[in-house]
């Protein structure tokens, strides 16, 4: 049982608004999650939000056995109504120029985790995050990662214990054969957005598979 109940939607906070308000959505190279997280943003973009789509260097350039890039793209575009930003330079301006109300990474790779928690801006998804909290307004973290637990624990540790993260919660998804990946529930995504705009990070953050 969760520490409390949400007794309202995203809808619900974009309707309360005098302004449509303005999300980052962040989409980076966990590809056997990435269909996941599309899930969540076809259920989003009906939600009253404008839908800043942006992009890793791996996602806008790389095909895998779990789908074309392009495909990827053309499927977030269509569900955005807008071009994902892919560089460094389109993402710096959404912090002072293009202010967002949240900033989601959903998947957010553990190779993204320890560039955030360095201070590393070398692409597009990393220097919107670092452009976003500069004003102290939430970002929330869907981890998905096999080295959760090993190479990216410090940074995992790191990135938490900063204000305004939150983390969708997660588990081990396959102990015995992967003991070190971490994912997070994807269907407790738009939960944890609604308690991050409210300064409070949906509990229990750990989570049986």
């Amino acid at each position: 049982m969760d520490t409390y109940d949400i007794k309202e939607s995203l809808s619900d906070k974009a309707a309360a608004l005098k302004r449509k308000p303005r999300m980052g959505y962040a989409i980076c190279g966990s590809f056997c999650t990435i269909s996941r997280s599309l899930e969540q943003l076809e259920q989003l973009s009906g939600m009253g939000w404008e839908i800043i789509p942006i992009v890793s260097e791996a996602v806008y350039t790389t095909d895998t056995r779990f789908g074309k890039a392009s495909d990827i793209i053309a499927r977030v575009e269509q569900l955005c109504g807008r071009q994902v930003i892919h560089t460094v330079r389109e993402a710096e301006p959404l912090g002072p120029t293009v202010p967002l109300d949240l900033l989601v990474i959903a998947p957010c790779t553990g190779n993204t985790i320890s560039k955030m928690a360095c201070g590393i801006t070398d692409g597009a998804v990393t220097m919107a995050a670092k452009a976003h909290a500069r004003r102290l307004r939430p970002t929330v973290i869907a981890l998905a990662t096999n080295d959760a637990l090993s190479g990216s624990l410090g940074s995992i540790a790191t990135v938490s214990a900063r204000k305004n993260i939150y983390f969708v919660p997660l588990g081990q998804d396959d102990p015995e054969r992967k003991p070190c990946s971490l994912v997070c529930d994807f269907s407790l995504l738009q939960d944890t957005m609604l308690s991050a705009l409210s300064g409070i990070q949906f509990q229990p953050v750990l989570r049986q598979s």
